[in-house]
């Protein structure tokens, strides 16, 4: 996805403790209600036996600290919380290691891995088919983008261009998630359906007002950043989802050094996590469940070269 700035705004402007209407997430530093789990074997003898990690017995991440719920600083300010550390936990702690995290801005991130700064980045990072070139990948959540309506709309499901024939939908100017409702806009112009009614806008404030007033119909956007600002406000409901790399399946990875041996033994990770249910936890905790995935898999078909 090229942005995530309209969800930042849309998804931060809750109180500093992370309630709104009710629904409570935990930005606290000390994270109490973190799933946490033990050394996996089979993980653990995935590695190589002259893999080396950048600190002895810990794993180190390198982390985009960017938007709720993906991850955030706690009211701490220093502390990073989210889905995103919460994920990095439960593979450090199958990997038998404690965890570091690293904070990298996000176009740092390859530089970080191949350099070995860090042992890995987990940091909502999207599978590329360019991207396999040069990185190993473990994937672990689904790349997706959501439909959301007022709580109380009409609407009940918007699953393909038909469904937004005509509606009134907001979405985030020079994203992916623009050129997907665009296209089809198109296609329903070209089935002699109604074209949709692209809105944008750049005061967030302003872009909610016309939503829950009634001039817009719906807002297309990143779905982790919407999902959390819906559980937080309570006015927002989920109709819809699509992958972000429509047509193309999109999945967010875990990212190690090409060649390193480290993306086997993270994918046998996240994989038994799915199997203990940690990983739904996990989801579950931050209202991710949507963007869950049923195996994890290394170096899966990534985004085609554009």
């Amino acid at each position: 996805m090229l942005t995530f700035s309209g969800l930042l705004a849309a998804a931060a402007f809750g109180v500093a403790d992370g309630t709104w209407a009710g629904t409570t997430f935990d930005l606290s530093p000390a994270q109490p209600g973190r799933p946490r789990t033990g050394p996996d074997t089979a993980a653990i003898k995935a590695i190589p036996a002259d893999f080396k990690f950048v600190q002895d017995g810990v794993l180190t991440v390198g982390i985009s600290v960017a938007w709720p719920p993906i991850s955030t600083y706690a009211t701490d300010t220093k502390t990073v919380v989210g889905f995103d550390p919460d994920l990095s936990q439960l593979i450090a702690d199958s990997l038998g290691r404690k965890l570091k995290l690293v904070p990298l801005a996000w176009e740092d991130w390859p530089l970080a891995v191949a350099s070995g700064k860090v042992d890995a980045v987990l940091s909502n990072v999207t599978v590329t088919e360019e991207r396999k070139e040069k990185f190993d990948f473990s994937s672990y959540r689904r790349d997706v983008l959501g439909f959301y309506v007022p709580t109380k709309s009409p609407i009940q499901a918007i699953r393909e261009p038909k469904d937004v024939a005509g509606l009134r939908v907001i979405t985030d100017s020079g994203t992916n998630q623009e050129k997907i409702l665009l296209a089809w806009s198109k296609s329903d112009a070209d089935h002699g359906l109604k074209a949709v009614n692209v809105q944008y806008y750049d005061d967030y404030a302003v872009r909610d007002v016309a939503l829950q007033s009634g001039r817009a119909d719906a807002i297309l956007s990143v779905n982790s950043g919407l999902a959390y600002a819906a559980a937080q406000k309570g006015d927002l409901r989920l109709v819809g989802t699509i992958s972000g790399g429509w047509p193309v399946t999109a999945d967010l990875a875990v990212t190690t050094r090409k060649g390193g041996g480290l993306a086997a033994p993270v994918t046998q990770a996240i994989n038994d996590l799915i199997a203990n249910g940690k990983y739904r936890q996990v989801l579950d905790r931050w209202n991710l469940g949507s963007e869950a995935i049923d195996t994890a898999r290394t170096n899966p078909p990534g985004l085609p070269k554009s």
